[in-house]
Protein backbone atom coordinates (compact mmCIF):
# COMPACT_ATOMS: atom_id res chain seq x y z
CA UNK A 1 0.00 0.00 0.00
CA UNK A 2 2.78 2.41 0.86
CA UNK A 3 4.58 1.51 -2.35
CA UNK A 4 1.54 2.35 -4.48
CA UNK A 5 1.06 5.67 -2.63
CA UNK A 6 4.74 6.56 -3.17
CA UNK A 7 4.47 5.74 -6.89
CA UNK A 8 1.37 7.93 -7.21
CA UNK A 9 3.15 10.89 -5.58
CA UNK A 10 6.17 10.47 -7.87
CA UNK A 11 3.91 10.34 -10.95
CA UNK A 12 2.12 13.58 -9.92
CA UNK A 13 5.43 15.34 -9.33
CA UNK A 14 6.71 14.19 -12.72
CA UNK A 15 3.56 15.46 -14.49
CA UNK A 16 3.86 19.01 -13.05
CA UNK A 17 5.23 21.26 -15.90
CA UNK A 18 8.49 23.01 -15.29
CA UNK A 19 9.01 21.42 -11.86
CA UNK A 20 12.58 20.73 -10.73
CA UNK A 21 14.13 19.30 -7.63
CA UNK A 22 16.84 21.19 -5.81
CA UNK A 23 19.07 19.86 -3.07
CA UNK A 24 19.61 22.27 -0.14
CA UNK A 25 22.67 22.32 2.08
CA UNK A 26 20.87 20.46 4.89
CA UNK A 27 19.85 17.59 2.59
CA UNK A 28 16.14 18.45 2.37
CA UNK A 29 14.33 18.83 -0.95
CA UNK A 30 12.09 21.60 -2.31
CA UNK A 31 10.10 22.20 -5.51
CA UNK A 32 11.03 25.24 -7.56
CA UNK A 33 8.57 26.42 -10.23
CA UNK A 34 9.64 28.14 -13.40
CA UNK A 35 9.01 31.90 -13.49
CA UNK A 36 5.92 32.73 -15.47
CA UNK A 37 6.46 34.74 -18.68
CA UNK A 38 6.01 38.53 -18.47
CA UNK A 39 2.47 39.78 -18.83
CA UNK A 40 1.52 41.25 -22.20
CA UNK A 41 -0.09 44.25 -20.46
CA UNK A 42 2.41 46.55 -18.80
CA UNK A 43 0.81 48.01 -15.62
CA UNK A 44 3.27 50.89 -15.59
CA UNK A 45 1.35 53.85 -17.05
CA UNK A 46 3.26 56.92 -18.11
CA UNK A 47 1.16 59.92 -17.08
CA UNK A 48 1.12 63.03 -19.24
CA UNK A 49 1.98 66.37 -17.72
CA UNK A 50 -0.85 68.80 -18.50
CA UNK A 51 -0.53 72.53 -18.02
CA UNK A 52 -3.96 74.09 -17.59
CA UNK A 53 -4.68 77.46 -19.16
CA UNK A 54 -4.35 80.23 -16.62
CA UNK A 55 -7.56 82.07 -17.61
CA UNK A 56 -8.34 85.19 -15.66
CA UNK A 57 -11.41 85.08 -13.47
CA UNK A 58 -12.35 88.71 -14.13
CA UNK A 59 -15.95 89.16 -15.27
CA UNK A 60 -15.58 92.45 -17.16
CA UNK A 61 -14.77 92.76 -20.85
CA UNK A 62 -14.17 95.93 -22.87
CA UNK A 63 -13.48 96.16 -26.57
CA UNK A 64 -13.64 98.01 -29.87
CA UNK A 65 -15.05 96.88 -33.20
CA UNK A 66 -15.35 97.95 -36.84
CA UNK A 67 -17.21 96.71 -39.87
CA UNK A 68 -20.06 97.54 -42.22
CA UNK A 69 -23.68 98.47 -41.64
CA UNK A 70 -26.36 98.57 -44.31
CA UNK A 71 -28.58 101.56 -43.45
CA UNK A 72 -31.79 100.87 -45.34
CA UNK A 73 -32.27 103.39 -48.18
CA UNK A 74 -28.96 105.06 -47.27
CA UNK A 75 -26.37 102.54 -48.47
CA UNK A 76 -23.78 100.29 -46.84
CA UNK A 77 -21.31 102.29 -44.79
CA UNK A 78 -18.36 101.71 -42.43
CA UNK A 79 -19.24 101.52 -38.75
CA UNK A 80 -17.06 101.71 -35.64
CA UNK A 81 -17.98 101.25 -32.00
CA UNK A 82 -17.09 100.32 -28.46
CA UNK A 83 -18.62 97.71 -26.17
CA UNK A 84 -18.56 96.88 -22.49
CA UNK A 85 -19.60 93.46 -21.18
CA UNK A 86 -20.29 91.93 -17.80
CA UNK A 87 -20.22 88.13 -17.64
CA UNK A 88 -22.82 87.06 -15.12
CA UNK A 89 -21.95 83.38 -15.53
CA UNK A 90 -20.25 81.05 -17.99
CA UNK A 91 -23.33 81.14 -20.21
CA UNK A 92 -24.94 84.58 -19.74
CA UNK A 93 -23.48 88.06 -20.19
CA UNK A 94 -24.77 91.63 -20.41
CA UNK A 95 -23.53 94.16 -22.92
CA UNK A 96 -23.65 97.91 -23.49
CA UNK A 97 -22.46 99.30 -26.81
CA UNK A 98 -22.14 102.50 -28.79
CA UNK A 99 -21.69 102.59 -32.57
CA UNK A 100 -21.39 105.29 -35.22
CA UNK A 101 -21.73 105.43 -39.01
CA UNK A 102 -22.81 107.93 -41.67
CA UNK A 103 -25.60 107.46 -44.18
CA UNK A 104 -25.13 108.06 -47.89
CA UNK A 105 -27.56 109.59 -50.37
CA UNK A 106 -30.76 107.71 -51.12
CA UNK A 107 -31.60 106.50 -54.62
CA UNK A 108 -34.26 109.23 -54.78
CA UNK A 109 -31.62 111.90 -54.17
CA UNK A 110 -29.30 110.30 -56.72
CA UNK A 111 -31.97 110.27 -59.43
CA UNK A 112 -33.13 113.81 -58.67
CA UNK A 113 -30.13 116.10 -58.88
CA UNK A 114 -30.24 118.95 -56.42
CA UNK A 115 -32.70 117.23 -54.05
CA UNK A 116 -31.31 116.77 -50.54
CA UNK A 117 -33.47 115.02 -47.96
CA UNK A 118 -30.95 115.30 -45.14
CA UNK A 119 -28.09 117.58 -44.18
CA UNK A 120 -24.62 116.17 -43.56
CA UNK A 121 -25.20 116.43 -39.83
CA UNK A 122 -28.51 114.57 -40.08
CA UNK A 123 -26.84 111.71 -41.92
CA UNK A 124 -24.82 110.89 -38.82
CA UNK A 125 -26.02 107.48 -37.64
CA UNK A 126 -25.44 106.78 -33.92
CA UNK A 127 -26.86 103.96 -31.84
CA UNK A 128 -26.51 103.02 -28.19
CA UNK A 129 -27.98 99.83 -26.82
CA UNK A 130 -28.11 97.41 -23.92
CA UNK A 131 -28.23 93.70 -24.70
CA UNK A 132 -28.10 90.25 -23.17
CA UNK A 133 -26.10 87.40 -24.62
CA UNK A 134 -26.21 83.64 -24.22
CA UNK A 135 -23.28 81.34 -25.03
CA UNK A 136 -24.97 78.69 -27.10
CA UNK A 137 -22.02 76.43 -27.97
CA UNK A 138 -18.96 76.96 -25.74
CA UNK A 139 -16.03 74.74 -26.60
CA UNK A 140 -12.47 74.57 -27.93
CA UNK A 141 -10.95 75.37 -31.32
CA UNK A 142 -8.00 73.20 -32.44
CA UNK A 143 -5.98 75.38 -34.81
CA UNK A 144 -3.00 72.98 -34.74
CA UNK A 145 -2.26 69.70 -32.99
CA UNK A 146 -0.73 71.52 -30.02
CA UNK A 147 -2.62 74.82 -30.19
CA UNK A 148 -6.07 74.94 -28.60
CA UNK A 149 -8.23 78.01 -27.92
CA UNK A 150 -11.46 78.41 -25.98
CA UNK A 151 -14.31 79.69 -28.12
CA UNK A 152 -18.08 80.10 -28.12
CA UNK A 153 -20.97 80.75 -30.45
CA UNK A 154 -23.52 83.06 -28.84
CA UNK A 155 -26.90 84.70 -29.39
CA UNK A 156 -27.46 88.38 -28.67
CA UNK A 157 -30.60 90.48 -28.28
CA UNK A 158 -31.17 94.00 -27.01
CA UNK A 159 -32.84 97.38 -27.29
CA UNK A 160 -31.84 101.02 -27.30
CA UNK A 161 -32.01 104.24 -29.30
CA UNK A 162 -30.80 105.29 -32.74
CA UNK A 163 -30.08 108.90 -33.64
CA UNK A 164 -30.56 109.53 -37.35
CA UNK A 165 -32.20 112.06 -39.66
CA UNK A 166 -32.44 114.62 -36.89
CA UNK A 167 -34.51 112.41 -34.59
CA UNK A 168 -34.25 109.49 -32.16
CA UNK A 169 -35.85 106.11 -32.79
CA UNK A 170 -36.45 103.23 -30.42
CA UNK A 171 -34.47 100.27 -31.77
CA UNK A 172 -34.42 96.55 -31.11
CA UNK A 173 -31.58 94.33 -32.25
CA UNK A 174 -30.91 90.62 -32.56
CA UNK A 175 -27.95 88.68 -33.84
CA UNK A 176 -25.35 85.99 -33.51
CA UNK A 177 -21.65 86.15 -32.73
CA UNK A 178 -18.47 84.14 -32.32
CA UNK A 179 -15.81 84.73 -29.65
CA UNK A 180 -12.28 83.25 -29.70
CA UNK A 181 -10.10 83.56 -26.57
CA UNK A 182 -6.52 84.15 -27.74
CA UNK A 183 -4.93 84.08 -24.27
CA UNK A 184 -5.92 84.63 -20.65
CA UNK A 185 -7.05 88.22 -21.20
CA UNK A 186 -7.55 88.85 -24.96
CA UNK A 187 -10.35 87.77 -27.26
CA UNK A 188 -11.39 88.40 -30.85
CA UNK A 189 -15.04 88.56 -31.82
CA UNK A 190 -17.25 88.46 -34.92
CA UNK A 191 -20.83 89.76 -34.81
CA UNK A 192 -23.75 89.89 -37.22
CA UNK A 193 -26.85 91.81 -36.11
CA UNK A 194 -30.01 93.44 -37.38
CA UNK A 195 -31.09 96.83 -36.00
CA UNK A 196 -34.82 97.38 -36.46
CA UNK A 197 -36.61 100.72 -36.04
CA UNK A 198 -39.34 102.79 -37.71
CA UNK A 199 -38.15 105.65 -39.94
CA UNK A 200 -40.28 108.40 -41.51
CA UNK A 201 -37.78 110.35 -43.63
CA UNK A 202 -39.57 109.65 -46.93
CA UNK A 203 -42.95 110.91 -45.74
CA UNK A 204 -44.38 107.71 -44.26
CA UNK A 205 -43.50 105.42 -41.39
CA UNK A 206 -41.39 102.51 -42.54
CA UNK A 207 -39.90 99.66 -40.52
CA UNK A 208 -36.25 99.47 -41.52
CA UNK A 209 -33.82 96.57 -41.13
CA UNK A 210 -30.20 97.69 -40.82
CA UNK A 211 -27.86 94.72 -41.08
CA UNK A 212 -24.44 95.01 -39.46
CA UNK A 213 -21.32 92.83 -39.65
CA UNK A 214 -18.34 93.65 -37.42
CA UNK A 215 -15.07 92.26 -36.09
CA UNK A 216 -13.38 93.41 -32.91
CA UNK A 217 -10.89 92.86 -30.10
CA UNK A 218 -11.63 92.91 -26.38
CA UNK A 219 -9.74 92.71 -23.10
CA UNK A 220 -10.77 91.07 -19.83
CA UNK A 221 -10.12 92.81 -16.52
Amino acid sequence: METRFLRLVLILIWLMPGAVMAEESDGSEKVVREASPESVLDPRIERRRIQEADIDTENFEAGIYAGLISIEDFGTQPVIGVRFDYHLSEDVFFEALLGRAKGDETSFETLNAGVQLLTDEEREYTYYQAAIGYNLLPGEAFLTQNKVFNNSLFLLGGAGMTEFAGDEYFTISAGVGYRLLINDFTAVRLDMKDHVFTLDVLGEDKTTHNLEMTAGVSLYF
